[in-house]
């Protein structure tokens, strides 16, 4: 024996694995594991107010990471609370860890006892029942290496009576030290050949990168290919700003594009996809393109997404070693008389000078704000270096559209179409980088639904700014009511005074009604080393340009 109880122990296997950033909700079932790993050199742990947004936390700390993130609940209602960012983390194929308790196992009778496996895997998550003192470490080990092999978020469940136990002298052997060692894909010759072919014989063509073209080789064989093919650049809207300051960039893909991208997808006749797993998210529902349009590149494709095969033609592949592959074999047979008639860099341009959405505003005399007309305000005045986090929403439309930040400067997660999560992610995504501050983009609903964490994030003085697009109601459903004849009374609330709120929990809290005040709150906020909140008040009568085409109101 180690002297060690066993949930001292999986404290120090949590360790070994590289755990040094934990959001947490302490109760019965995790409460001494959790003072045992925050006791561990380097363990900043954050305790927050709501289990949702613990896990939601660790969602956005791995996103932004690319590592394991990890949050810890108590047994019963403490595990029931998660099961909304279990599902978003699992649709978005983001590995977290999860320790949660469990019921003691020899007790006959509990107040907090569920069976918490089903509810887990019914999420899309997996779920490892560390029922047994010997294997506690092994347990621990299988829930790393199915949450780095998987990509999927676990939940690791140990019995409150079983952690108590004292913890065998086993060694604890960590999750990489047994992963397989994969080297990159090569792509096979004839998907080669096959690729240069069409591309060589397209006319107008559009390289779209997901996350797999974030690494630098990759990024940089994206931008080769354009330049061979006179083609333009694109990203999907979780890697916006992958192409930042290239001339070929043309903006995000998917419902929230651009008009002026929009028209350069309707002109365009093949996608070269890189990276992406083309959900109809991106293809705007098939809008922007269809799959006999697409060549993907990906190491690992998906055969069906989103109830559909999304693509024509595959090279399966590491990205850059693919490309770079079809580069080659293009350049070889390069005919500068086939480069099309098509300045990409024109529309590029117009991209980022002219409005995403100029459709006429509704309500040209309401005393309210133009969503639009603050989204671009925000572009210009807040800083480039500073995180954004945009949330879900009606909202999130408008908040899209702020440039000049690359991927690594923003973060949004919009699997499962949950609002409420906003808040929780600011805090994930600033826990990372914890000396630069965070803008998060949100609406009134999503945000009240966890506005408990403005007390987290004055407790640790995150400089966080929160600018909430206020339209006093949940904006998707009553456009979707309005435009299908049915009273909205449901769905509006009124603008309330979400200010005043963020200054009970101690932070800055200001009511926006002017754009002219925006410039002077930002050097407040840039002056002063504490978070706040800007309560902006926006017309409920404008519609994203995504909702118009969903509700059939408008083009």
């Amino acid at each position: 024996m180690t002297g060690k109880q066993i949930y001292e122990a999986v404290a120090t296997a949590f360790h070994a694995e590289g755990v040094r950033t934990l959001f947490s909700l302490t109760g019965d079932g995790n409460m001494h594991w959790e003072a045992a790993l925050a006791a561990l050199p380097g363990v900043r742990s954050y305790h927050v107010r709501h289990e949702h947004a613990a896990c939601a936390m660790a969602t956005a700390w791995a996103r932004r990471t690319g590592d394991i993130g990890v949050a810890s609940v108590t047994c019963g209602p403490g595990l029931t609370q998660i099961m909304t960012a279990l599902a978003t983390a699992a649709q978005a194929r983001i590995p977290i860890v999860v320790f949660a308790g469990e019921d003691p196992i020899n007790a006959p009778w509990y107040n907090q006892r569920i069976d918490q496996a089903p509810l887990v895997t019914a999420t899309g998550a997996l779920y490892v029942a560390a029922r047994s003192a010997k294997l506690a470490d092994h347990h621990v080990q299988e829930a790393f290496l199915l949450a780095r092999s998987r990509r999927l978020p676990v939940v690791l469940g140990m019995p409150l009576d079983i952690q108590k136990l004292p913890a065998p002298d086993t060694g604890y052997v960590p999750s990489r030290d047994v992963m397989p060692r994969m080297g990159p894909r090569y792509p096979h010759p004839d998907q080669v050949a096959a690729a240069i072919a069409r591309i060589a014989a397209a006319r107008r063509v559009v390289v779209l990168g997901g996350r797999g073209a974030g690494p630098e080789a990759a990024r940089a064989a994206c931008i080769r290919l354009s330049e061979l093919c006179g083609g333009a650049l694109s990203d999907t809207l979780p890697m916006r700003g992958l192409f930042n300051d290239h001339p070929r960039y043309v903006g995000i893909a998917g419902g929230f594009a651009h008009e002026v991208t929009r028209t350069v997808y309707e002109q365009a006749d093949l996608v070269v996809a890189v990276g992406t797993s083309l959900t109809r998210h991106t293809s705007d529902l098939n809008r922007l393109f269809t799959p006999d349009q697409v060549i993907q590149i990906d190491d690992d494709p998906p055969v069906i997404r989103h109830g559909q095969v999304p693509a024509g033609q595959h090279v399966v592949a590491d990205a850059a070693l693919a490309l770079d592959a079809i580069c080659d074999g293009l350049q070889g047979a390069a005919d500068p008389r086939k480069v099309p008639d098509w300045d990409v860099a024109a529309l590029a341009r117009r991209v980022h000078c002219e409005p995403a959405d100029t459709h006429p505003r509704p309500d040209p005399d309401s005393a309210v704000l133009d969503p639009r007309a603050v989204a671009a305000t925000l572009s210009q005045h807040l800083p480039r270096n500073w995180m954004h986090v945009g949330s879900a929403g009606h909202c999130s439309y408008f908040a899209t559209h702020l440039y000049g930040r690359g991927p690594g400067q923003f973060l949004t997660i919009r699997e499962f179409g949950a609002i409420g999560n906003g808040l929780a992610y600011a805090i994930g995504q600033w826990a990372t980088e914890p000396d630069r501050p965070v803008i998060l983009t949100e609406g009134d609903g999503g945000f009240l639904m966890h506005v408990q964490e403005l007390e987290t994030i004055m407790r640790y003085r995150m400089k966080i700014l929160v600018c909430i697009f206020n339209d006093g109601a949940f904006g998707s459903e009553i456009h979707k009511l309005r435009a299908d004849g049915v009273s909205d009374h449901g769905a509006i609330f009124g603008h309330g005074d979400l200010a005043a709120i963020a200054r009970g929990f101690g932070l800055e809290g200001h009511i926006v009604t002017d754009i002219a005040q925006i410039p002077r709150l930002v050097r407040d906020f840039d002056a002063t080393d504490g978070p706040a909140l800007w309560d902006i008040r926006v017309s409920d009568r404008i519609m994203a340009p995504s909702m118009r085409r969903q509700t059939q109101s408008g083009p």
